[in-house]
């Protein structure tokens, strides 16, 4: 155990090689990579047609106007019944 000798602490941090700014691209090489990528992976969706999104619209929009008219009659009726026993108290 005598004859073998430790490393010293610094040289064990010496025999790794320094990392060089160099190694890794820049922000705007791997910015534009990752929009390459999204790129090719977007190609790769299978869109919905034109017809079929028009008309899952219209039935979203339509629902909507449903929903809200009769929220809207539930709150006036709901407002009508508050008032009137407010008046008879």
């Amino acid at each position: 155990m005598a004859d073998k000798e430790k490393k010293p602490v610094e040289t064990a941090a010496a025999d790794k090689p320094a990392k060089k700014k160099d190694d890794k691209p820049s922000f705007f090489q791997r910015a534009i990579a990752w929009l390459k990528t999204v790129r090719a992976e977007c190609k790769k969706v299978t869109w919905a047609s034109w017809e079929s999104v028009r008309q899952n619209s219209i039935v979203v929009i339509v629902t909507t106007l449903v929903f809200a008219v009769f929220l809207g009659i539930l709150d006036y009726a709901f407002n009508s019944a508050i008032l009137g026993l407010s008046r008879l108290f």
